[in-house]
Parts: C-alpha cells; sequence; structure tokens
C-alpha cells in the first residue's frame, strides 16, 4: 500500500480555516509598529470576512497599508499551523448586510458568554474587513501534520451519522433504569 501524498499548502490552510475558531491577525501600525491580534472570522472558499469597531487599530493600520498576515492552529508537538499572507479590503456595507448566518452561529456561545447578543454584536462590530489569501504557507516540523493527511472519503458523513444514531440511543434510555440497577427510595427523577 503506498502512502497517500500530503495536501497541497491552499488545501492544508482551508482545512484549518473551516476548523479553527480564531485566527491571529496581524497589521503593521503607520509608525511601522506590528499589531497583532486574535479574531473571530468567516471563510467561504474564497475570502475571510472579520466584522471590527469601525475605529478600531487594525481599521486604521489596514487604511493606510491593507497587507495583512493570519495565523491559525494549535502549535502541538509538530507545530502544525497555517500562516496566509493577504490583502484586506474595508468594506463600505454594514455587517449585518455581508456577514453570513453561519458566523453568528459559530460564535452564538462565546457571544452569550460575554453577555453580547448578535444584535449587539452586529450594531458593534459594523466594519467588515474582507481579506483574500495572496500566499499560502503552511508551517510544521518533520512529520506529516494532520492538517496535510488527504481526508478520508465518505468520512463527514459517516461520522456525523454514527453521531446520530449514539445520540438517538442516549435520549431513548436516559429515562429507563440500567438492567439489574434498583434505585434507593427518594433518588433519581
Amino acid at each position: 500500500m503506498t502512502k497517500p501524498t500530503a495536501l497541497p499548502p491552499a488545501a492544508r490552510i482551508d482545512r484549518l480555516l473551516r476548523s479553527e475558531p480564531v485566527v491571529w491577525m496581524s497589521t503593521v501600525r503607520p509608525d511601522g509598529v506590528p499589531h497583532l491580534i486574535p479574531i473571530w472570522f468567516s471563510w467561504d472558499g474564497d475570502a475571510i470576512l472579520v466584522a471590527s469597531k469601525p475605529h478600531a487599530q487594525k481599521v486604521r493600520n489596514l487604511r493606510e497599508n491593507p497587507v495583512v498576515m493570519l495565523a491559525l492552529g494549535k502549535p502541538d508537538e509538530d507545530f502544525d499551523v497555517g500562516l496566509l499572507e493577504g490583502r484586506a479590503e474595508l468594506l463600505d456595507v454594514p455587517s449585518s448586510a455581508v456577514l453570513p448566518a453561519s458566523h453568528l452561529a459559530k460564535y452564538r456561545a462565546a457571544m452569550s458568554a460575554i453577555g453580547l447578543t448578535p444584535e449587539e454584536f452586529l450594531a458593534t462590530y459594523t466594519q467588515v474587513i474582507r481579506i483574500t489569501p495572496t500566499r499560502y504557507l503552511p508551517w510544521h516540523g518533520r512529520t506529516q501534520p494532520k492538517s496535510g493527511e488527504p481526508p478520508i472519503p465518505g468520512l463527514d458523513q459517516r461520522l456525523a451519522a454514527a453521531i446520530r444514531r449514539v445520540a438517538s440511543t442516549v435520549k431513548s434510555s436516559a429515562t429507563a433504569p440500567l438492567p439489574g440497577v434498583t434505585l434507593a427510595p427518594g433518588t433519581g427523577s
């Protein structure tokens, strides 16, 4: 059996962009000092969308220099991370008109944890930044990283089906007593 070939850099980084919750964005201040921040984002396969406060430092930086560098992934034992260079465009339409519903769904729990509703998010983070990748730079050590392994055909669908099967058995058996187990008076539901 031959060993599968590694995914090309763009495919590896696409895989990371589809799975990571946060990307680190680096811009350059007008005085040449780098500015690095973690941000929430959406990826549609062609561009990255970021919602920002309109007067944030990153927005001021991008007005002067639209070049960005993004980093994502967890530097595990073999530093399987992705870097990409891109050009940013500040869109002239509000985030409520541009961000996909999946963006709000992706961060719903995180917003709730900080007491922010989706409506408040859209009203606060009104400046949309669209980043178009210009260069993909995968970064890893000596071994083939997980993000570089070719996907197993049909794995996502099979995994989802298996999770649904297990979840349905857990739901139906959650209220049934375990065989051979007698609950003491006053316990149980």
